[in-house]
């Protein structure tokens, strides 16, 4: 019996396009339940009741929440294309970069969102996105997961594609080429994937959702 995957979402998250990403590599089938977040549905709510947000992944009737959970369980159940490196001292190194990048510069970066790019606040965001230039740089590839994408490259989806919609509908300047050029490049490389770029929102529509959520501070 074919598996049964169904993905409770809405297209213009960048945590619902970690999932498509991870479901994308690894070439599974899949039905994309769009969510109205402002009416979440009977099974939203069964399927998560603790967060009640998406993404929930739905495999053969069992649910899974929380995006990168969700990432490394497609990973563990479906072989293919890795996205968890196989060496064990690998694999620990990439859920702390990917647990970084949620913990630390997420905030930092939603905080310089809201805050219209202020001076301070952009700084402290420079100060976390910092580590992962450096990164970058030590591994000296295309990707944090090396010549192919990983976890790691997963969970900065936002940085790569939706930060930059952002800046352009404030007016504001997070990510310089000058000051982060492994980050602006990885960024490039990372959203001109075939199967990253088949799960993103048109650019547009992500400006005008910036503009109309952030644009009268």
């Amino acid at each position: 019996m074919a598996d049964e995957v169904k993905l409770y979402g809405v297209p213009g998250s960048p945590y619902v396009s970690r999932v498509t990403t991870a479901l994308k590599l690894k070439g599974i089938n899949y039905e994309l339940v769009v969510e109205d977040l402002s009416n979440k549905s009977a099974d939203l709510l069964k399927y998560n009741p603790v967060h009640k947000k998406i993404p929930v992944l739905v495999h053969n009737g069992k649910p899974i929440s929380e995006s990168l959970v969700i990432v490394e369980y497609i990973d563990d159940v479906w072989k293919g294309v890795p996205v968890l490196p196989q060496d064990a001292y690998e694999k620990a190194q990439a859920r702390f970069w990917a647990k970084f990048i949620d913990d630390k510069c997420m905030p930092a970066i939603f905080k310089t969102i809201g805050s219209h790019g202020q001076e301070q606040v952009v700084a402290e965001a420079h100060e976390q996105l910092q580590f992962l230039e450096n990164e970058l740089n030590v591994k000296g590839k295309k990707f944090f997961g090396g010549d192919n994408i990983n976890l790691v490259d997963i969970a900065a989806t936002f940085i790569a594609y939706w930060l930059g919609a952002a800046e352009e509908a404030l007016g504001i300047k997070v990510l310089s080429k000058d000051k982060f050029p492994k980050i602006t490049e990885w960024g490039g490389n990372y959203i001109n994937c075939q199967v990253v770029k088949e799960g993103l929102p048109p650019r547009d529509a992500l400006v005008g959702f910036f503009k109309k959520r952030f644009g009268n501070a």
